[in-house]
């Protein structure tokens, strides 16, 4: 009897840790998370998110090229921005009257159109286009 004890193998540590693994895999398989982990890998949620912090942070360096080149630009097409941004005008209806603001929406438009094209540009010179894998 004493023989048959000894010849049973003892679990090595490794096999332990690979036993504890599989059953923690078990577990987060048959759990919710395991739904939440997969639709963090299936649908690029990792990637969003750096994206979405690199934007933030990418927002204000282009805010600022914004303000000194493209603003420049406009101010020597129509005077200044702050009359850009101050353009308006009225349409009068009897004793009623309306003011539109054009001249705000331009000028947003302008720094949409400009935010665009930079992030465009560094998009597409940095190659950066090509670093995500087509979807299968």
């Amino acid at each position: 009897m004493a023989a048959a004890k000894k010849s049973a193998k003892k679990p090595t540590a490794k096999k332990i840790v690979e036993e504890t693994e599989l059953k923690a895999a078990d577990v987060i398989k048959k759990s919710h998370l395991a739904g939440f982990a997969t639709f963090i890998r299936e649908q690029g949620v990792v990637g969003l998110a750096v994206g979405l912090a690199i934007g933030a942070a990418a927002g204000d360096t282009v805010k600022k090229l914004v303000q000194a080149f493209i603003d420049p630009l406009v101010q020597l097409i129509v005077g200044s921005q702050a009359g850009l941004q101050a353009a308006s005008f009225t349409v009068k209806f009897g004793n009623r009257q309306g003011v539109f603001l054009y001249g705000a929406f331009v000028s947003s438009l302008i720094t949409l159109l400009a935010t665009a094209l930079v992030v465009y540009l560094i998009v597409h010179l940095l190659h950066l286009d090509k670093l995500d894998k087509a979807k299968e």
